[in-house]
Order: C-alpha cells, then sequence, then structure tokens
C-alpha cells in the first residue's frame, strides 16, 4: 500500500486555496414565468466546492412543494395558451439558436461554474459546454424540420394524415456528475417539440442549470417556456411527477430514484423517459491496439472521476494479452495526474461529496474481502484539500463479486478475463444495466457482431465515452426507458394523432 501511495501522490496536485477564481461564490435565483424568483421561505443551500475544502462557491433557493407548483402553473399557461407551441418551427428554431451563440459566448463562466461545483477539471467543463452550444446548435436545426407523415393510399375517397404535437408539459430531472450536459440533451428537444419545461436539477449543481434559463430568457424564449427550480428531490423532483399539470417526466439518475418516479407517474398514466444507472464493459480482443485500448480504457474509467453512467467500469480483457495491456493500462494510471480541478493539467477532479468517496471507498475494501487483487489505488488521496481518490485498478475480479456487477461511480477498474468472443458477450450482459458498452478490436465483423449482441443503448467501437447530437442515447434492461438525442429524441417529447379524412359523401350507414 505505501509503495502505491508514494507513485500515485507524485501526480497528485494539490490545489490553490490563493486562487482567485475561488471567489466566485455566485448567488442565484429560480427561473419562474420569465423572473428570477427566491423561494417562498427564504431559504437556500449552499455549495461548498468538493475540491476545495470549506469553500462556497455558490448558493441558490431551497424550492418547496409550493414553490414547484408555481413553476409547473407558469409552464401549463405557457403550453395552453402562450405563443411558443403555437409558434413555427422557424420562429422556435431562430430563438435556440441564440441560445447557443450565447452559450458559446459564456463558455469560460459557465466552465468555471461548473468545475467548481461538480470538481471536474476545468479543461474537461470548458470542453462540455462547447459541446452543449452543439446540442443546442443540432436541435434548433431539426426543430424546423419536424414532420408528420400522409398516407395517400387508403383509398380514392380517404387520406391518412399522421400529425406530430407536442406532449405538453415536460418536467425534467437532472443529476449532478453532468448538469449542463444532461439538461442540453433534454431541454432543446423538448422545447423544439413544441413543449414548455420545468427542470429541476441537482441540489448539489444548480448554478449552470439556472444560468442556461437565464441565457434562454436573453435569447428571447418567452416567459414559461423555459422554467428553474432548485431543491432537493423530495419534496422538489417528486412533485414533478405527482402533479396533473405535468405531462411528462424526464429523469436522469439512480435505479433506485428512478424506480420511485416511474410509481409516481403511473398512478395518473404520466408518460416517463428514464436515464439510470450502467456497469460498462470494455471488451478488448487480442487483435486489438493495445496502446490506444489502454488510453481508451483509462479515459473510460477516469473521465469525471469516474462519476459517470456511462463509465467503462469493467474491463474484459482476451486472456492471450492481458498482461501486455495491463501493463500499458498501468503506466498510463501511475501517471496520469489527478486533484485541483482549476489547474490546467488536472485530468482526474474530486469527488462529489463525503459520502459519495466513503461509499467508493467501501466498495473498494468490499473487493479486495472478495479475494480481488488491488493492482493500484484503493485510497484518498488529500483529504484536508478536497474529496480526492486515487485512481484505481483490480485484478482477479470474478463475475460474482459487487464490484464486477454494481454501479461503483468511482475512478475503481475491475478487470475479468475471457477466452473466447461468446463468453466476452455473456460477461458483458451478464448484469441488470444495459446503458454502454465498448469493444476494442481491428477486426471489423468481430467488433460489429460483438455489438450486435450486446443488449445496450450506447456503444463504441475503438473507442469510449464519445457522442454527437446526431446519435441517440439510452438504455436496455434497468438503465432506462426511451431514447435521447437525434431525430429519436423529438418523438421521445411528441404525441402523434392519426386523422382520417373523407373526400366527398360517405357511403350511408343507416338509410
Amino acid at each position: 500500500m505505501a509503495g502505491r501511495k508514494t507513485i500515485l501522490l507524485s501526480n497528485f496536485i494539490a490545489p490553490d486555496s490563493r486562487d482567485p477564481r475561488l471567489n466566485i461564490k455566485s448567488r442565484y435565483r429560480m427561473l419562474v414565468d420569465g423572473k428570477s424568483v427566491d423561494a417562498a421561505s427564504g431559504r437556500t443551500i449552499d455549495r461548498v466546492s468538493p475540491g476545495h475544502a470549506g469553500v462556497v462557491v455558490g448558493t441558490w433557493p431551497e424550492a418547496s412543494a409550493d414553490d414547484v407548483r408555481l413553476a409547473i402553473a407558469a409552464a401549463r399557461r405557457a403550453f395552453d395558451t402562450g405563443p411558443w407551441p403555437r409558434m413555427s418551427g422557424a420562429e422556435r428554431s431562430r430563438l435556440m439558436f441564440k441560445v447557443a451563440d450565447l452559450i458559446l459566448a459564456h463558455q469560460e463562466e459557465l466552465a468555471l461554474a461548473e468545475s467548481l461545483e461538480v470538481g471536474k477539471p476545468i479543461a474537461q467543463a470548458r470542453g462540455e459546454i462547447g459541446f452543449c452550444a452543439d446540442l443546442w446548435s443540432y436541435a434548433a436545426g431539426q426543430a424546423r424540420a419536424l414532420e408528420g407523415q400522409s398516407h395517400n393510399n387508403i383509398g380514392d375517397d380517404r387520406l391518412g394524415l399522421v400529425l406530430r404535437e407536442p406532449v405538453g408539459v415536460v418536467g425534467i430531472i437532472t443529476p449532478w456528475n453532468f448538469p449542463f450536459i444532461i439538461a442540453s440533451e433534454r431541454v432543446p428537444w423538448a422545447i423544439g417539440a413544441g413543449c414548455t419545461v420545468v427542470l429541476k436539477p441537482s441540489e448539489f449543481t444548480s448554478g449552470t442549470s439556472i444560468r442556461m434559463a437565464e441565457l434562454a430568457r436573453e435569447a428571447g424564449i418567452p416567459d414559461g417556456v423555459f422554467n428553474v427550480v432548485t431543491g432537493y428531490g423530495d419534496p422538489a423532483g417528486q412533485v414533478l411527477a405527482e402533479d396533473p399539470g405535468v405531462d411528462m417526466v424526464a429523469f436522469t439518475g439512480s435505479v433506485r430514484v428512478g424506480t420511485r418516479l416511474g410509481e409516481i407517474a403511473a398512478r395518473s398514466v404520466k408518460r416517463v423517459g428514464l436515464e439510470l444507472g450502467g456497469k460498462g464493459p470494455q471488451i478488448v480482443f487480442a487483435d486489438a491496439d493495445l496502446d490506444a485500448a489502454a488510453d481508451g480504457i483509462a479515459y473510460g474509467v477516469y473521465h469525471n472521476a469516474g462519476q459517470c453512467c456511462i463509465s467503462g467500469s469493467r474491463l474484459l480483457v482476451e486472456e492471450s494479452i492481458r498482461d501486455a495491456l495491463m501493463e500499458r493500462l498501468l503506466d498510463i494510471s501511475r501517471k496520469v495526474t489527478f486533484g485541483d480541478p482549476l489547474n490546467e493539467r488536472t485530468r482526474i477532479g474530486a469527488m462529489i461529496s463525503e459520502a459519495h468517496a466513503q461509499k467508493v471507498h467501501s466498495y473498494v475494501e468490499a473487493g479486495v474481502a472478495a479475494g480481488a487483487e488491488l493492482l493500484l489505488g484503493g485510497e484518498r488521496v488529500g483529504r484536508e484539500a478536497g474529496l480526492y481518490y486515487a485512481p484505481t485498478v483490480f485484478a482477479g475480479v470474478t463475475p460474482d463479486m459487487s464490484i464486477a456487477r454494481e454501479e461503483i461511480f468511482g475512478p475503481v477498474l475491475s478487470t475479468l478475463t475471457f477466452r473466447t468472443a461468446e463468453e466476452a458477450v455473456a460477461m458483458a450482459n451478464a448484469t441488470e444495466f444495459g446503458l454502454s458498452a465498448s469493444v476494442w478490436s481491428t477486426n471489423l465483423e468481430n467488433a460489429l457482431q460483438s455489438i450486435r449482441r450486446i443488449r445496450a443503448g450506447r456503444c463504441w467501437i475503438n473507442s469510449v465515452i464519445d457522442g454527437t447530437p446526431e446519435l441517440p442515447i439510452g438504455g436496455y434492461k434497468k438503465s432506462g426507458l426511451g431514447r435521447e438525442l437525434g431525430r429519436y429524441g423529438f418523438d421521445e417529447y411528441s404525441q402523434f394523432k392519426g386523422v382520417h379524412v373523407t373526400l366527398g359523401r360517405p357511403a350511408p350507414w343507416f338509410a
């Protein structure tokens, strides 16, 4: 253990308490019906940066159930009587493009807030904000291309139409790990389809979501179309699932909470979209480019300190190349920089909270107790400065161990071996999750056939955690329901109405 600690500490970048950017201490207000408002109670939530012990970087309102109901009522009015659902696609598109431009204009401000609130590296946050502008731009372009169908072959005296209509008021509940991205994967598609939205971000990371809505207001999105309420899941999030004024709930987060929200929504037959947990496999075949695979595996498990639902946290490696791949992977893991989120060289930032850091460590302890071999890491570092966990690699993992089955949500890699492609696919599918998967192979047929048999909604060949607005995302099994992004994302927020048109006088039923 001492040897690992010495090696990893050499790559730990301690936070600089004198950094002037730590003086941000932003005070946010909710956005309801186009107005910036506090909670009626006046209560607030202070966010202490997980990467800088004791430093408050943001304060936002703690909404009550009544505060959330006011936002729902505003979204309901905006949908039922407001201009947004009645605008042409071209009009909505023009305003959404303005939001994308404003996001880019405020990229550095938003990246800093995201870095401080989440604890992620500033360079990563900056890239994410740029990607979000692209998400808004794609959705803006598609908003004027949405269409239904016509059926001209159902008879000389009949015409069939399929009308696409917005689903209505959408409650969107987002988690703390990628607050700006996950909101940008949903809000533009919902409002692009003509819906109105009430967004409830995590109580840990609400600042950038509020800023997104403020930029939308600045762009000219009408009042009540995009509302943001802040606070805890109970009551703020739960009200969105319960209130009859909400037509749909889109939730991203844990299986436990997602299942609960789905049960509540089902009582009123409310539409639900869920993106839940994952335990993504990274399958490496013997013919893979091992240098590229090792680099991708490291990125896949350490990205955002492993706090990523599509993290490649299960390494399934062909037995004949195990040692060669692990040598490369461990070399990267020993050298990767982690620590201060505001340092441009940092690649792995902080854990979101003390409780979560303890949870991650409990999984590591469980892995050791179960007999897995801890090759690297397995400990917290710089506890006096922030919530940091060292890059951690396990070998000798068996499928029955908790570190092979359960979502750890930390920078912890579990390594298993296989001998055949059939065995690899079976191991990849031997989980209740099905959110993501990667295959590393220079044999395209083998890679594609493996991907086709893996039950996961977001897959990569020779890469990991890649994304583009054009391709859908979503889960199989307990990883969720529905699809976001691409053309499919607009279907998620649309209703389809079949219309039979009779041409001429119909034949009488009663003559």
